[in-house]
């Protein structure tokens, strides 16, 4: 098989004859201006093009791409298309991308199955991440198994079909993402795994990470993934690009197996069918269980997510805590330190490998000092007084960083890093206090636009900012206008043309997809999209009673629960493990490890059968009356407790006037056995 074309990114429509693409996905979508246009032409004149490194290393170590480019769910749907993206393959340079970011995602639209090292591969464009193959003496150890069972399933198959069929009997998951470990029933075979055939390895803390990080806030992160990954705006030059670290998150469920081992110390070794590796935990970098591993026999360093083609996230704006950007930074340096001499290739879990000692120091270093000058540098500009709402427009990386393609903001953003940092120590105030007890937007929108003169005044000067090409200037008052005026499409239509001449501008796919996905959502009102989610049996029956008690606490609506009290004594005979679940002060707390003597009423049942109740494939009553669940005591707390409950929308609104109708009154879940509890993406 061959080779994809690679179309010579700089070069203009009449350097290819083709014609410009010139159609927008919305009627209502407007052409980059003029102002955007110039700001584009700027980038190509003032940016490195001429490096074409980076391209010479995506496509090293090509072997074969399938015939297919369109990959199935079980369902009948379609998990992944490489074809959305085949506009970026024309040889045409769209105003409407930054050039710097189209650069990045012509890199990713390599496709197919690369060789990194002698028994080293990986499958890329096939999800988001990568899926590597390393050769052990009798089967294959595959490191990260892309998001859902469907792409690693595809990817296994053309391996075996390309390479030679060989059992999995290792899975290596470097960190807490679902991109990869979500594909894991796609590569594990249950009767493989039960019979020890197969090992599953993870970093410590894997399985707490990884269910708490989708399930306390998972609602709110489903939909302001939304927004950051672009599920609501379609794949074109005016939408969606790439997702910097690959082109997007492959659509269906995410599975999770518990690891069959983890690897608890900062440094261990192991062999792994005749594959000697040495596991470095790297907790709190890019996830907050994370881990790379060095191949001394290969020469071969995986770098896992702690270091990609670009600057990543210090906070990823779909919600997670603040990471912390010299820990990162420190991390890099100890392994900048104890592997590289032993090295002649880097590669991680996306975008491509790095070949030579000398480039692979390079990268290293640049990428340390990337972090740790974030830090440092924020912090520097805190200690004289620049605030948390200045620190986005004052910071700038080192010159030669600016310099450096890996280095670019794609993935994450200078930007919204430097706020990041400074959310870490410092918090959201700005230490003025005006700022710190604020009028919500509705309340304080309608103010602004009495003192502006109105709604036609208001227009007037946003039109004329936006003629001027003043952009941010426009969305300050349109801000105003449509939170005061949330009917008003006329203010929602011209506050989505700045956002989208915004978008088209910016070089970080986060900050670049939330104004196009705020324009379209002002455009079309809220229109849900399918997209990959953490809702599988393997994520609830991997999520721990703990975790799952204290979520409803968080499920639970406070104001339901004003002046009920009870306690509630759990027991799960079949793990040995009992809690105390008390509400008090319209508060749900639990406790592990404790009964309680005088509980309104005790539930006995094993681990595995409730399970299937938070599943939701049976109920809870069922269970009673199979005789698989006992209750001692005053079963009436349930229904109160049941009726505390509402099902979250992950498609509430965001923007205002963008969501018609009155909001759905929310339904008791889970204990009034309607559906199961679900952590989300």
């Amino acid at each position: 098989m061959n080779s994809l074309k690679h179309p010579t990114l700089a070069c203009s429509p009449d350097d290819t004859g083709g014609a410009p693409h010139t159609t927008h996905f919305h009627p209502r979508g407007k052409l980059p201006s003029k102002e955007t246009v110039e700001k584009q032409r700027e980038q190509r004149r003032l940016l490195p093009f001429t490096d074409k490194q980076d391209f010479e290393e995506a496509r090293q170590g090509f072997i074969a791409a399938p015939p297919y480019r369109k990959i199935m769910n079980d369902k009948g749907g379609v998990a992944w298309n490489m074809d959305n993206w085949d506009f970026l393959l024309k040889g045409q340079d769209y105003d409407s991308i930054h050039p710097s970011l189209q650069r990045q995602a012509l890199l990713n639209m390599e496709y197919g199955l690369y060789e990194v090292t002698p028994g080293i591969f990986q499958v890329r464009g096939f999800d988001l991440a990568n899926m590597t193959f390393v050769k052990g003496r009798t089967g294959w150890i595959v490191i990260d198994c892309l998001t859902v069972k469907e792409t690693s399933r595809a990817a296994l198959k053309f391996v075996n079909e390309t390479l030679g069929a060989r059992p999995v009997v290792a899975v290596i998951i470097s960190h807490t993402h679902g991109d990869h470990f979500g594909g894991v029933r796609g590569v594990v075979d249950e009767t493989a795994l039960a019979e020890g055939k197969v090992q599953i390895i993870a970093p410590k803390g894997f399985m707490y990470e990884a269910i708490s990080e989708n399930l306390y806030a998972g609602n709110a992160m489903v939909r302001r993934k939304s927004y950051t990954y672009a599920d609501l705006v379609p794949s074109s030059p005016f939408g969606h690009v790439d997702m910097a670290i690959g082109k997007a998150v492959a659509s269906g469920e995410i599975g999770i197996l518990p690891p069959t081992r983890t690897i608890d110390l900062p440094y261990e070794e192991l062999e792994i069918d005749g594959v000697h590796m040495v596991f470095q935990n790297t907790p709190g970098t890019e996830a907050p269980a994370e881990m790379n591993t060095w191949f001394p026999d290969l020469k071969a360093f995986w770098a896992a997510e702690n270091m990609v083609g670009s600057l990543h996230n210090i906070l990823t704006l779909r919600g997670a805590p603040v990471r912390d950007a010299l820990t990162w930074s420190r991390y890099i340096n100890e392994a900048m330190y104890r592997f590289l001499d032993g090295s002649e290739v880097m590669f991680q879990s996306h975008n491509w490998p790095r070949w030579g000692k000398d480039r692979i120091q390079l990268v290293m270093r640049d990428q340390r000092d990337m972090y740790a000058h974030l830090n440092n540098q924020v912090l520097h500009l805190a200690n004289m007084g620049v605030t948390i709402n200045q620190i986005h427009n004052v910071y700038e990386p080192p010159k030669k960083l600016q310099q450096a393609w890996y280095a670019r903001g794609y993935h994450g953003s200078y930007q919204h890093n430097s706020r990041a940092v400074i959310q870490r120590y410092l918090g959201f105030w700005d230490l003025n206090p005006a700022t710190l007890v604020p009028l919500s937007p509705e309340d304080s929108a309608p103010l602004y636009v009495e003192m502006m003169g109105g709604s036609d005044k208001i227009l007037a000067k946003a039109r004329e900012l936006y003629e001027l090409g003043k952009y941010h200037h426009a969305v300050e008052i349109l801000n105003k206008l449509v939170y005061g005026e949330p009917a008003n499409q006329t203010a929602k239509d011209l506050l989505a043309d700045a956002y989208e001449q915004l978008g088209y501008q910016h070089e970080s796919l986060a900050l670049r997809n939330s104004f196009l996905s705020g324009a379209k959502e002002l455009r079309d009102g809220v229109v849900p999209v399918s997209a990959a989610k953490a809702g599988s049996a393997d994520f609830v029956r991997g999520t721990s009673t703990q975790l799952f008690l204290e979520y409803l606490g968080i499920q639970m609506d406070s104001r339901k629960a004003e002046g009920l009290k009870f306690k509630i004594n759990l027991s799960t005979p079949d793990n040995g493990e009992q809690f105390i679940v008390e509400l008090s002060n319209a508060t749900l707390t639990t406790i592990s490890g404790y009964r309680a003597a005088d509980a309104d009423l005790t539930l006995t049942i094993n681990r595995r059968d409730l399970e299937d109740v938070m599943i939701g494939t049976v109920k809870l009553a069922d269970q009673v009356a199979a005789g698989k669940a006992k209750m001692e005591g005053n079963p009436q707390v349930l229904m109160q407790l049941a009726s505390t409950f509402v099902r979250f929308d992950p498609w509430f609104e965001v923007l205002p006037g963008t969501k018609p109708g009155a909001p759905e009154e929310s339904k008791p879940e889970l204990l009034q056995d309607d559906a199961p509890v679900e952590p989300r993406p």
